[in-house]
């Protein structure tokens, strides 16, 4: 009983949903340098980045100094979301 137990709640913590959604996309050519900034906020409510943010570094900017791009095509929002924490990851693509 007590494996089930524990087996049950790992799995609450440990199930996650995942999701990715364009923010925007300008007239600049794709490219193929890609970049991403990651922020994780624990107590996630909703939003960008309500809750508890643990990482300062997160933006647009970051992303694109990640990726070395200059000129920004694309804008992309992944959010993974787990039991008491979410990712957030801004993928920017661009030349």
């Amino acid at each position: 009983m007590k494996k089930l137990i524990l087996s049950i709640t790992l799995g609450l913590i440990l199930a996650s949903c995942s999701i990715v959604s364009p923010i925007t996309a300008t007239n600049n050519p794709i490219g193929d340098k890609v970049g991403k900034s990651e922020s994780i906020c624990l107590f996630y409510i909703g939003g960008n980045s309500s809750g508890l943010v643990l990482n300062g570094d997160y933006g647009v900017v970051e992303a694109a100094k990640n990726g070395n791009i200059s000129k920004i095509a694309t804008i992309d929002l992944e959010v993974k979301s787990y039991f008491f924490f979410t990712k957030n990851i801004l993928i920017v693509t661009g030349e």
